[in-house]
């Protein structure tokens, strides 16, 4: 007779709690860290909850690469962060059980997934802010929600994987200072801006975990906070994972932050403020904590019980034959359908920033190309960090040449490197490379410069993924402006007379003033993933008619910003809160075709708690086929509190032929039209709204509408 926990007809939780039962306290407590060992008298395989697919498997080998989280974001396609988080846990199952079938246990094989990044991008100089779906709180819950969903499947009894919504709560930078910082934030700004995400990706994508950040909110460490952790996280949002530390949190809880003097202190203050698993190794001090009274067993069995409970919702002790996932064969991995997705979500980022009229580029009408700049044929630039290996990554160099060959020569230069950084570097190759570059450019009908970041000026604390010679990362960046050597570059290709377009690859905001002013054409790739080179190349030479919109404000300076460490969102922050003139508005991005609006239709008067319909008729009046993204903004006309100066309430991506009209329909909710005050409560109150819909943000949109509505009733208080 099978044992109660081995019975794959039993419920999970009586299974779980049959196994527990069994276990040692020292068994349990190897089982709170993130290198679980086995215990093989009771036949638990070892794990390693440590896994990574921000933008694609990371750190397994070859895997299929997406853009990075935040060219993801600028596809603004709800349904395409679906399809790509399904794939992703295609590959994430089939590369678990093979390893699983050779015997291997090790990191990133995992099932348990360290994602999405949801953390509002609320400084661009955030070295992370590339991992997020930018600065609105509406569209990284959108997109969050959609991977949560996306990743952890649908079937009635099994999770897919486990998706883990992070950094919780209120963090983005400074990276250096993150593991002793201290944040604290109006109630307003925690509940309408840095928690929204997090509810939605827990209520609505049912979030199995949920990633505590490392910095300390309101004095406490956010890994042993009782109030994110336990009154809003469970009590009220009604979270029923796990909780995994960020990796060394619960250490710094005594060696950084310094609230407490011992390494048993600190796990007992976690495990109990409700931090399941540990990311490190400081839970192996708890039966020491144990011994000091400091917690009691039945509190580590209850941790332990939600751990076990993910692996069994996962079959980690059924029956490969039971678990529909099991059956993904090896050959998902970066196979055809997966690689074509990766070179749409690709297409779908690009965003034109500029376009003077010199793209699409005509290759009939072109003899000669000068491709220039250190991203031009740059595999790390096309990764951005926590990425796997592409099998083959194909570089702008490689797609546009791949795209004009041999009809146009290609002729490249690499001109210059992201930064020079040491004087000797300056005087033995600059002018050389400045001379070089200059000479294949006169050669040249037209110049492409791919220029932008790196994986050394923006990333983790300490990262030296993708940052190459054994470096680490800088973390935040420590200015906007594109790096001197590359625009002193840019002027001087400029000063020849030649028609240049400039091709950015960055995570971040770059201030490209003077490009803007002189430069024909302006394109953001971010960093585009795999299939990047030849997405460009169809973007540039009209093959692809780019639709991206930006995620994230690009500024004119860092003047125009608060301190880094300021986290207070009416200092500017973002879009909805930012007064001054932007380089590139939030939303923004330009077509090779036109559209415009018409008939916008919805109620000039609605009652308190209905939702509002709003309806827009959108047609292509240029000549290209292409995807247009429909934008809606609420603004608050009588809001008795600080409240946006307008927030994105609904988009939607749509492709549309010459001449072709569609009719959108857009269903407002009733708590979109609600505030927050600054005793952290959420209202909604008779008042007049604008509501606009457009191309873009209002303001900055060409072909926008807006009307007013009033909403009439009695005061309703709501959760918030």
């Amino acid at each position: 007779m099978l044992d109660v926990y081995k019975n794959p007809d039993l419920p999970f939780e009586e299974r779980v709690a049959d196994l527990v039962s069994r276990m040692t306290l020292d068994e349990k407590i190897s089982q709170m860290v993130h290198y679980a060992p086995a215990i093989q008298r009771l036949d638990i395989p070892a794990y390693n909850w440590w896994n990574e697919c921000l933008h694609g498997v990371g750190r397994a080998g070859i895997a299929t690469v997406f853009p990075q989280a935040i060219g993801m974001a600028s596809t603004w396609n709800v349904e395409l962060l679906y399809e790509i988080a399904v794939a992703i846990a295609d590959e994430g199952r089939a590369k678990y059980h093979q390893a699983i079938r050779e015997g291997f246990h090790g990191q990133y094989h995992g099932l348990t997934f360290w994602t999405p990044n949801i953390n509002i991008f609320r400084d661009p100089r955030w070295g992370r802010g590339q991992e997020t779906y930018g600065e609105c709180p509406y569209l990284t819950a959108r997109l969050g929600v959609a991977m949560v969903k996306g990743l952890q499947g649908d079937d009635p009894k099994y999770l897919k994987t486990v998706a883990t919504p992070k950094h919780f709560a209120v963090h983005s930078g400074p990276e250096h200072d993150r593991h002793h910082f201290d944040v604290d934030v109006p109630e307003r700004d925690l509940w309408d801006t840095y928690l929204p995400a997090f509810k939605a990706t827990v209520q609505e994508g049912q979030a199995y975990s949920v990633m505590s950040a490392y910095q300390r909110f309101r004095g406490e460490p956010c890994s042993s906070s009782t109030l994110l952790l336990q009154d809003i996280l469970r009590d009220e949002w009604g979270f029923e994972g796990f909780v995994v530390s960020d990796c060394g949190a619960i250490r710094d809880i005594f060696e950084n932050h310094r609230v407490v003097d011992t390494p048993e202190e600190a796990a007992a203050r976690a495990v109990i403020a409700g931090c399941e698993l540990n990311c490190g190794e400081t839970y192996m001090m708890l039966k020491g904590a144990l011994a000091q009274n400091l917690i009691d067993e039945a509190t580590i069995d209850r941790a332990v019980r939600q751990l076990f409970l993910a692996r069994f919702k996962l079959g980690m002790f059924d029956p490969p034959e039971c678990v529909p996932f099991a059956q993904i064969p090896y050959e998902v991995n970066d196979g055809p359908a997966h690689r074509e997705l990766a070179m749409r979500t690709a297409r779908e980022s690009i965003i034109l920033l500029k376009n003077d009229g010199l793209l699409p580029l005509n290759k009939a009408h072109l003899k000669t190309i000068a491709v220039l700049g250190p991203n031009a044929d740059s595999i790390d630039a096309l990764l951005g960090n926590y990425s796997g290996i592409p099998a083959q990554p194909i570089t702008p160099l490689a797609g546009i040449r791949k795209k004009v060959e041999p009809d146009v020569d290609v002729l490249y230069v690499k001109g210059c490197n992201i930064v020079n950084k040491i004087l000797e570097i300056r005087d033995r190759n600059y002018n050389e490379q400045f001379a070089s570059a200059i000479t294949i450019a006169r050669r040249a009908d037209v110049v492409i410069m791919v220029m932008g970041l790196s994986q050394a000026l923006e990333g983790e604390n300490g990262q030296m993924e993708n940052v190459g010679d054994g470096q680490s990362s800088q973390g935040d960046r420590q200015g906007l402006d594109l790096p001197a050597v590359q625009e002193e570059l840019l002027k001087a290709i400029h000063a020849l007379g030649k028609p240049v377009v400039l091709v950015l690859m960055n995570g971040s905001p770059i201030s490209v003033n003077w490009a803007d002013e002189h430069i024909p054409a302006i394109v953001e790739a971010w960093y585009p993933g795999q299939a990047g080179g030849t997405a460009l190349a169809d973007v540039l030479f009209g093959d692809y008619n780019p639709a991206g919109r930006l995620p994230i404000t690009f500024y004119k300076s860092d003047a125009q910003l608060p301190p880094i460490a300021d986290y207070e969102m009416t200092k500017g922050r973002t879009y909805r809160y930012f007064k001054d003139e932007p380089l590139y508005p939030f939303g923004y991005g330009l077509s090779y075709t036109t559209f415009t609006y018409s008939d916008l239709q919805m109620a000039t008067q609605q009652e308190i708690g209905q939702p509002l319909e709003v309806s827009v008729t959108v047609r292509n009046t240029g000549q290209y086929a292409g995807d247009e993204v429909v934008q809606v903004y609420i603004r608050h006309l009588e809001a008795p509190v600080i409240v946006p100066i307008h927030q994105l309430a609904g988009f939607a991506r749509i492709h549309l032929r010459p001449n072709e009209t569609q009719t959108l329909h857009f269903t407002l909710k009733p708590e979109q039209f609600s505030f927050v005050t600054e005793a952290g409560q959420r209202f909604m109150t008779a008042g007049r709204f604008s509501i606009a819909v457009g191309g873009g943000q209002p303001g900055y949109s060409v072909c926008s509408l807006s009307a007013e509505v009033a909403l009439v009733g009695q005061t309703i208080e709501l959760a918030r």
